[in-house]
């Protein structure tokens, strides 16, 4: 008699992944009530600080009293008149106005202001580790940014403005709400704005063409604007988070319009802002369709020339493990169809994300499983989403300064090519963007010589090319100093330039530029274990654009040679400059 069959156990494999599933769409709808932030992240940083601050007696006892004396300090200055005296009020953009001289309102600014140094020295606790100290401390000023008496409705600023309009302020600010609302909730605003700046008509106008096209990227060819060009192609990575345009703005101030006036050929990559259907494009895709392609196509183009190569943001973070891998034979399939790189340029981009700055803050172990999780309900982090994360971070001038301005004195920033383009959002495919965020901020894989390429781990050591190096002074995505960190991994000739400016505007820096400088010094001439701070102090600065010294080292490193005009041809031009990819925008 055949025995009964016993039923099968469900498969353990699969049992987990539906648990992991489930699990993950949890923590996605959770997220909507976090605003996208890690409670675990926030619970452990506090947990962390308030059990070290326990633990240290001595330590609380010292806050307190500080705490207490500044207070009566604070008191006696005020009633003496001397809050007005405090320099650190003065130069808090917020407090800059002479309104704030006056009590009550110099009083209410000089507490403001102690109260965001109490919390500087609050996380100063023996034992808490680095991360923890910094979630404790943004989340801090997070709040004190929000109760800052420059937010309040009745300030000194909005009281003046109100008598002088007779109240006009107040309903131009009302107009300006209700036109954020409907532009938020994808209504036409009432009024419409002063000036468009649309990729093709006013901004990204310099002439060109697509002449490949991929389901990542379009490669942009420019028109040349001088008879001969230099030999070597200019070829430029910008990031993926970004549309590439904010190197070709406005013509004024466009990168790559200056490059063709100085005669080289420049193709640039403009990324896809991808959909749910590219959800499992990986970082090996980015760098096979974006970069691999790219040099590819070129060879075609420009057959025998080696490429100039240059970076930007996390294109230079592509770019650098593109010219390590291409630095080892056999690594990369196919190799030997791709223009070879004569130079690698980075601008404003980490290869050592050991201390990535102020987004390092939001990003841990439990953060980036909750952004995993949001991602795979959609397939991609929207541009919103990552809007959110610098708005957090800088909600100071982000947000409550901007909505003082808007909705209290009713005065509109004026509109520029530069915010048009920041507005201007894109996606992240979800694969990607976890596989960016763990082998770079996580473990950092590239710096340890451990991140992948086709299988095998590449080493920036490897690279030979020379290499030219841009750090920005006020940098809070890739902070200079982690860009610096470049000087230790690399073995090759290189220069490294720290200019003034933040992450954007310290790039899109245009000969002409009022108040704009540099400092500028070969890997030769310089210690690889001299610091940051006292590279900066040792090297001489100069006044100016670093475009013009960038022009002069791409010459310099270069083989001098000339060569026609290279020309678009019509069986090469897909479609017009700015081509498909930039036009594409999502409302999310």
């Amino acid at each position: 008699m055949e025995r009964a069959r016993v039923p099968l156990e469900p498969d353990a494999t699969s049992a987990a992944e539906a648990a992991r599933a489930f699990d993950r769409v949890l923590q996605a709808r959770a997220a909507s009530l976090t605003g996208g932030l890690s409670p675990i992240s926030l619970s452990l940083a506090w947990q962390d600080w308030l059990q070290h601050l326990l633990s240290q007696p001595g330590q609380t006892l010292r806050l307190a009293a500080q705490a207490q004396s500044g207070t009566v300090e604070w008191l006696g200055h005020c009633a003496s008149g001397l809050c007005r005296d405090d320099e650190t009020v003065s130069r808090d953009a917020r407090f800059a106005s002479d309104a704030w001289r006056d009590w009550p309102w110099s009083g209410l600014a000089q507490a403001y202001k102690r109260s965001e140094r109490w919390w500087d020295e609050a996380v100063r606790l023996e034992g808490l580790t680095r991360h923890h100290a910094e979630v404790v401390r943004t989340f801090a000023h997070q709040w004190l940014d929000l109760l800052s008496p420059s937010n309040l409705p009745f300030n000194p600023e909005v009281l003046r403005r109100t008598q002088e309009t007779a109240g006009a302020n107040l309903v131009q600010g009302a107009q300006h709400a209700l036109d954020d609302w409907r532009r938020d909730h994808g209504l036409t605003p009432l009024q419409p704005p002063e000036r468009e700046f649309r990729p093709g008509i006013e901004v990204a106008t310099t002439p060109g063409a697509v002449v490949m096209r991929n389901r990542l990227v379009e490669l942009i060819q420019y028109a040349p604007t001088t008879a001969t060009v230099q030999a070597e192609p200019v070829l430029i990575v910008p990031s993926w988070i970004m549309k590439y345009y904010i190197l070709d703005l406005s013509p004024h101030n466009s990168m790559v319009r200056w490059l063709t006036e100085q005669g080289h050929t420049v193709f640039i990559l403009s990324w896809k802002n991808p959909d749910a259907g590219d959800a499992e494009l990986g970082m090996d895709d980015y760098l096979r369709l974006g970069v691999f392609d790219s040099l590819a196509r070129i060879a075609e183009l420009a057959p025998g020339e080696p490429v100039q190569a240059c970076g930007y943001c996390l294109g230079g973070t592509l770019l650098s493990i593109a010219a390590a891998a291409l630095a080892r034979p056999g690594q990369v399939a196919g190799a030997e169809r791709l223009a070879p790189l004569a130079s690698v340029s980075l601008l404003a981009a980490e290869t050592d994300f050991s201390e990535p700055g102020e987004l390092g803050v939001l990003i841990d172990e439990a953060q980036v499983q909750l952004l995993e999780a949001v991602m795979a309900e959609r397939g991609f982090l929207s541009g919103r989403q990552m809007a959110g994360s610098f708005q957090f971070l800088h909600s100071r001038d982000l947000v409550w300064s901007t909505r003082m301005q808007e909705y209290l004195l009713g005065q509109r920033s004026q509109p520029s090519d530069l915010m048009a383009w920041n507005a201007d959002v894109t996606r992240m495919p979800a694969r990607m963007h976890g596989e960016y965020l763990r082998r770079c901020y996580l473990h950092n894989d590239l710096a340890e010589d451990r991140y992948p390429v086709e299988g095998r781990p590449v080493s920036l050591s490897d690279i030979r090319q020379p290499m030219f190096v841009v750090g920005t002074e006020k940098d809070h995505v890739s902070p200079w100093r982690a860009v610096y960190k470049v000087l230790r991994l690399t073995e090759t000739a290189l220069t490294f330039v720290l200019t003034s400016g933040g992450h954007n505007a310290g790039i899109v820096s245009e000969p002409g530029h009022p108040r704009r400088h540099y400092a500028l010094r070969d890997s030769a001439a310089t210690d690889a274990w001299l610091s940051p701070d006292d590279w900066q102090r040792s090297t001489p600065r100069h006044e100016g654009s670093w475009w013009t010294a960038w022009h002069d080292w791409l010459l310099a490193h270069g083989s001098g040679r000339r060569v026609p005009a290279r020309e678009i041809a019509p069986r090469d031009a897909l479609e017009p400059a700015p081509g498909r990819y930039v036009q594409v925008r999502y409302r999310d």
